[in-house]
């Protein structure tokens, strides 16, 4: 039988630092907010360039350490500056989340011995509010740290890995009985909506050209990135290969089934961040026009 209370612990851990998060970042939105519509200079202009670094996810497999198992990634953005303080930001990111039982500190989670990996390409959108005046190849507004939070739309796939190192689709395995007799009605879309917050800093780094630094969590409204949900389902109503991703755990009492014990938490949902590098160049869109001679 598997004991919970290392599980639970973490857990509570977890949602109190969202909370911090949400409530640090919504109050620093609200302030910035009311200094960019204040500003009243527009000098419109657009940008484009790239993210390179790395994503990483937050849910049962990993609690609460920010950076664990992360893995590179990248995209390409684009930006329309409405005013040296606010920015519309449209981007394409691509990267991978992993998660891993085994390699946990927590005893429940290595008895557990679940694992997954998958890919994540996020289409979204979103405002930056510059804490500072800040405007590309302009040497009195050169640094700003900003924050941001916007929508985007992101696919995913789950796989885990079995003994013999071949990894296999979660999602048609039907693990916790999704779309089976006794599980979930339907089995979870793969395609699911975000919300996109967090901080960063950008500066002039010589003539059109700007780099940057950006951290963003994405709240999402599925528990289901890494396939893990709620109970134990019965696996003797799965194939070979459902039924060993359904309850892989080891050092469990033979005399006791994990059929309706915790699997995971319902009542938390997943988390995944992307974090990097930025660099993008300055498209001037106030040229002057040349006049003409009529």
């Amino acid at each position: 039988m598997l004991e919970t209370s290392d599980y639970k612990s973490g857990q509570v851990r977890l949602l109190k630092m969202k909370k911090t998060i949400v409530f640090i970042l919504a109050f620093a939105l609200a302030a910035n907010t009311g200094f960019a519509q204040m500003h009243a200079k527009h000098r419109r202009s657009v940008e484009l360039g790239g993210l390179l670094g790395v994503s990483y996810y937050i849910g049962d497999l990993n609690q609460t350490k920010q950076f664990l198992y992360s893995n590179p990634a990248g995209g390409l953005i684009f930006r329309y500056n409405f005013n040296p303080r606010l920015t519309w930001q449209f981007h394409g990111l691509f990267g991978k989340i992993e998660g891993h039982d085994s390699h946990s500190s927590s005893a429940y989670q290595v008895q557990r011995n679940l694992n997954f990996r998958s890919h994540v390409f996020e289409v979204g959108t979103q405002f930056e509010f510059n804490f500072y005046n800040y405007s590309i190849g302009n040497s009195k507004e050169r640094f700003t740290p900003y924050i941001f939070i916007g929508l985007g739309i992101f696919s995913f796939s789950p796989q885990g890995q079995l003994p013999n190192g071949h990894w296999v689709q979660l999602q048609p395995l039907h693990t916790e009985g999704e779309g089976m007799e006794g599980g979930k009605k339907k089995p979870y879309p793969l395609v699911q909506v975000s919300v996109p917050f967090g901080v960063g800093v950008k500066a002039n780094l010589f003539g059109r050209f700007s780099i940057g630094l950006e951290w963003g969590m994405r709240k999402t409204f599925t528990d289901y990135l890494d396939d893990v949900h709620g109970k134990y389902y019965d696996k003797s109503k799965l194939d070979y290969t459902g039924a060993y991703f359904s309850d892989p755990s080891i050092g469990t009492d033979p005399n006791y089934s994990n059929v309706g014990r915790q699997r995971g938490t319902a009542t938390n949902k997943d988390w995944y961040s992307f974090a990097g590098l930025t660099i993008t160049m300055k498209l001037d869109l106030n040229k002057e026009k040349c006049p003409t001679p009529f």
